[in-house]
Order: structure tokens, then sequence, then C-alpha cells
């Protein structure tokens, strides 16, 4: 009995190492450490380097205290600012998405080359970072925080109307089969069959869209694009230290709030 046991366990071991049939997965494997080897390598990736520099980074900490709270109604209002940019991005940035996502769904597409232009649309506005669509949208119509939302706007506009024509795709094609089959037409469909199923999707991205601007809306400070980003580049180009640990709370404290705010949202509508 003992015999065949360790017959058994032998023959489970060659096929759990059977280097032929698991050759493509450990050729993979190896190749995706040497690229990351080497990507490494190409960036200076250096632990030391980080250890080494770690008295500087605390010496920056340490003259970032305190911090200096005596402008902070004029930083509140620049994180307030901050907040307004994200919310109206994110608002223009569905209004954008929507048609484009529709158009992008392969399964309600009116046309496959509606698809095919609203797909490539997508791609394309998703590649730009907001901080090369905000420095144009700068040289357009000069500093301040309607730049920063128009950026905002176009680059949120292509991740969420990617995300639109995924849920689409992924609804069920029996009750939209049901309601073209008993003559509805393109929107009814989406108003009885699509728009129920993807409802909760929608607000849970829509809200996570709107934290992420938030985010985004700061370091589009940096091109003078407005928001709380503007005031914190100054004051470290200042070395105001005390005063740019002031902002970061603040921007802390805003996220913060935010993401439990978004959170009961999504309890009470879902």
């Amino acid at each position: 009995m003992d015999d065949q046991k360790n017959s058994m366990s032998a023959k489970v071991g060659r096929e759990s190492f059977d280097v032929k049939k698991n050759f493509p997965k450990l050729l993979s494997t190896i190749v995706a450490l040497v690229v990351l080897g080497w990507s490494a390598q190409q960036v200076n990736f250096s632990i030391f380097d980080l250890i080494k520099g770690l008295p500087n980074i605390w010496d920056f900490i340490s003259r970032s205290f305190p911090p200096d709270f005596t402008h902070l109604g004029k930083y509140s209002l620049s994180v307030l600012e901050t907040v307004q940019m994200a919310l109206v991005g994110t608002v223009l940035a569905v209004i954008i998405a929507i048609p484009l996502g529709i158009g992008a769904a392969q399964n309600i597409s009116p046309h496959p080359v509606i698809y095919n232009i609203c797909r490539t649309i997508l791609n394309t506005i998703r590649s730009i970072s907001e901080m090369i669509v905000a420095l144009i949208f700068v040289t357009a119509v000069g500093l301040g925080p309607f730049p920063g939302v128009l950026a905002l706007a176009i680059h949120s506009a292509g991740m969420l109307g990617k995300f639109y024509a995924e849920a689409i795709e992924n609804t069920d094609k029996g009750q939209i089969e049901a309601l073209e089959a008993s003559g509805a037409n393109r929107w009814q469909v989406i108003r009885y069959a699509i728009w129920p199923q993807i409802l909760p999707e929608f607000i849970t991205v829509n809200l996570y869209r709107w934290e992420i601007n938030v985010r985004s809306a700061t370091v589009l400070g940096l091109v003078g694009a407005g928001g709380v980003g503007f005031e914190l580049t100054s004051t470290l180009r200042l070395f105001r230290y005390q005063e740019s640990l002031t902002i970061v709370i603040l921007i802390l404290a805003t996220v913060m709030i935010l993401d439990t705010l978004c959170a009961k949202i999504r309890q009470r509508i879902i």
C-alpha cells in the first residue's frame, strides 16, 4: 500500500513539475521578470539611494512643522474652488461621455462606422493627460480655474465613456432581445432594458471619478489652471513649508470628507 502511495505521489509530482507542459508559463514568468528588472534599471530604481535620502526627507518634514494657519481662510477657499472645479468638470464629462459611450457599445451602436468613430474619440481623449490638456486651454483662455475644468472634463469623458460602453455591453441580452421583439425602438431599449441594469455602476463610477478629479484638480494648479494646487506650488517655491503643510492637511481632510459623502450617497441610491 505504501509503495502504491509513493508511486502515485511521484507521478503527481512529475505531472506538477512537467517542464514541457509548463514551459509557456515558465517562459512568460522569466520574460516578465527580465522586463521588470530592465525597467527598474532604466528608471534608476535604487533602494539604497532612497535610504540615503531619508535624512533629507526628514529635514523637509521637520521644517514643515508646526503648520501655519495664518492664511487658513484663503487656502480653504482655494480648496473649495478645487472641489467646484472637479464637480463641474465631472458633470461636463458625464454629458460628453453618455452619447459617446452609447455609440461605442457594440450591442446598441447605431452603425459600425459610429462605433469605430466613438471608440477612436474615447481612446484619443483618454490617452492625453489632464496636464497637457490644461496647458492647451491655459494658452487658449488664460490662467484660472476655467481651463482646469475643461481639462478635467475632456480627460474624464474618455474614461467615463469607456466604462459606460463596457457596462452597456455587459448587460443581460435577454431583456434587450425581448424588447426589440416587441417592437421597441433603440431609445426604449436603452430606457427600459439597459438603464436599470447599469444605474448602480453608473452612479458608482461617476462618484469615484469626482473623487479622482478633486485630486487631479490639485495637480493642475502646477500649470496655472486654478485651484489649491496653485497655492501649494507658490508656497513650495517660496520655501514656506509650514503653509504648504496647512494646504496638504486641508486637501487630506477634503478627500476624506468626500469619500465619506460619496459612500453615503451610494448607500442611499443603490
